[in-house]
């Protein structure tokens, strides 16, 4: 970790979907940030790895310009996607939940991931999302029908301003992403679930506009504000996340409280296999825990994070064996720990990193230092590559 003060450091810069530009990144001491985790119905893929792996060396290059960072990352528990896989099982949906979560963190810990600050469930927080959509309701954006309660595009004025798509891309989005355009109590197709009844067979919890479960957006929305408050410094996710997801959450989010929700979005591009993304619903898959009965995990992280987080890449089997050529020249170094002849890849790393997170230069500044006799061993680690016994 540097000794300097990051406030006379110069600024990191990182892309903002919402300007859709590089701009200095600018928090303070402490950076609070958000990304949606996973809805835990099936296994790790290569696709969420790659994801946190992006917020993870975030963290890493943060905490070396001498920030705290408190990194929350829920767990959908409850949703259309998890309550159909249970039923398509026959299990109860939070055991699904937690046998999946569990599989999930065992495959980030073994990917050397910096732990979250906080992991918590949508489950966990009725209380607060029924709080928050009383707060809604109670400030004009939302109304009830049907048994249910909806968000009023209407009324908000900086609705589409994340993701600068048309209003007919917007329901072209919904209606591939969950959003049911067409739904008959609606007022407008683009108008989103806060509450919703539930089916015979799915959980219930009582609520003033009947019994029922959350929608979606509203989960990350009251558990962004429970864990970290009205406004934070970053929001991450997949690119996929954008529309509708996103531009929901800071709709209904700001709606709330009348304050600013996120003041930096970052988005990962997706990761394709037979060139199209990599997806549970796809099916065209390959699971973390498959690569780790082969490969060195520290192999596996470098096959990631050899990719520019917003530069959507194709998976190929071949990466890994690159990858492993790769990490056996950084461990040939390894001998060389502490001699302080890094040739400047520790500083170089940190340029690439501050250059909008830049890892793929990041990487190859260590390959030419490793090649060249250098100790690589910090500058490694900034990526999360532990090289040293």
């Amino acid at each position: 970790m540097t000794d300097a003060d990051p406030r006379d450091l110069e600024p990191l810069r990182l892309h903002d979907t919402a300007r859709d530009e590089v701009v200095p990144f600018t928090p303070g001491p402490i950076v609070t940030m958000y990304t949606c985790g996973i809805t835990p119905y099936d296994a790790t893929h290569v696709g969420h790895a790659t994801l946190y792996l992006t917020y993870d060396v975030l963290q890493r290059r943060l905490r070396d310009r001498g920030h705290e960072t408190r990194c929350v990352r829920n767990v959908t528990d409850v949703d259309d996607d998890i309550l159909r896989k249970a039923r398509e099982l026959g299990v109860h949906y939070l055991d699904l939940a937690a046998a999946e979560t569990a599989r999930f963190d065992e495959d980030m810990r073994a990917l050397g991931m910096l732990p979250s600050w906080s992991e918590p469930r949508a489950t966990s927080a009725i209380a607060d999302i029924r709080g928050f959509i009383g707060m809604v309701l109670d400030r004009g954006y939302a109304y009830q029908s049907g048994g249910g309660v909806y968000f009023d595009v209407a009324k908000c004025a900086r609705f589409g301003s994340l993701s600068h798509l048309s209003r007919d891309e917007m329901l072209v989005l919904a209606a591939e992403r969950g959003g049911n355009p067409d739904d008959p109590h609606k007022r407008d197709p683009l108008d989103f679930v806060l509450w919703q009844p539930s089916a015979p067979d799915e959980p219930a919890w009582e609520s003033l506009w009947g019994p029922g479960r959350p929608g979606w957006h509203i989960e990350c929305s009251a558990l962004a504000l429970r864990e970290l408050g009205t406004t934070i410094d970053l929001h991450g996710g997949g690119s996929d996340l954008i529309f509708p997801h996103h531009e929901c959450e800071a709709a209904q989010s700001e709606a709330a409280t009348g304050e600013p929700f996120v003041r930096h979005w970052m988005h990962q591009a997706m990761v394709r296999m037979d060139g199209e993304k990599m997806s549970k619903s796809l099916g065209n898959l390959v699971f973390v825990s498959e690569l780790r009965k082969h490969w060195d995990t520290r192999a596996i992280r470098l096959a990631m994070v050899a990719n520019h987080y917003r530069s959507s890449w194709e998976w190929q089997a071949t990466q890994m064996d690159e990858a492993a050529h790769r990490l056996a020249l950084w461990q040939s170094a390894r001998a060389r720990a502490g001699t302080g002849r890094d040739g400047g890849v520790l500083d170089e790393v940190r340029a690439a990193l501050d250059d909008d997170l830049d890892t793929p230069r990041a990487v190859r500044a260590i390959d030419e230092a490793a090649g060249a006799g250098g100790d690589v061993v910090a500058a490694a680690a900034l990526l999360g590559i532990r090289l040293a016994d």
